[in-house]
């Protein structure tokens, strides 16, 4: 396989590493620790991602709890759950924290469904932008005579197939979460 190729498929896989992540940061109406993942509090002067100061476990279908592991951090993770403006208020009895996750409504659900597709069509322009770049490689291998025409349109099409494959695993994905969202 042409190095550039794997280095498209390399490229290709972290994109779509990178919407998973992106994607499960969306609320579905079921309580899951992925909600708080961007939360960061400061943490003795330092911006921490909250589930390092702090354990976050799914309490029931529709209750996240968090636990920090210095007491003194409640009202500092209260308040960064607060200003991070997911929709979420937090409960805190002076030890613990619970996060109740209130239902969606109808437009809210709309809402969420354009968002998982906006995520999906910049993954899909970082695709593009992969492909583009491996047949920039491609057709200057073949300009410098280090293959030849033959094997350059072979591997342009080997690009395209990689391209496909991953664009439709991006559709799968949105599909997926869309069911997701709209699933009461």
């Amino acid at each position: 396989m042409n190095p550039s190729i794997k280095d498209a498929k390399v490229r290709m896989d972290k994109s779509i590493e990178a919407f998973r992540s992106e994607i499960s940061k969306i609320r579905t109406g079921k309580a899951t620790t992925a909600l708080l993942d961007g939360i960061k509090v400061e943490y003795y002067g330092t911006m921490s991602p909250l589930n390092q100061v702090a354990n976050v476990t799914v309490l029931d279908a529709h209750t996240l709890a968090i636990t920090p592991w210095d007491k003194s951090m409640v009202q500092t993770i209260d308040k960064a759950i607060l200003v991070a403006d997911l929709g979420l208020n937090p409960v805190n009895d002076g030890t613990n924290i619970k996060v109740p996750i209130p239902p969606l409504t109808e437009e809210r659900r709309k809402d969420l469904v354009k968002l998982a597709k906006k995520f999906g069509e910049e993954a899909k322009i970082a695709i593009r932008n992969v492909r583009r770049d491996a047949n920039d490689h491609l057709k200057r291998q073949e300009k410098n005579k280090e293959i030849s025409e033959d094997n350059l349109h072979d591997f342009e099409d080997e690009v395209q197939k990689l391209t496909d494959e991953h664009t439709k695993l991006i559709d799968e994905i949105i599909d997926h979460k869309e069911q997701e969202i709209m699933e009461v």
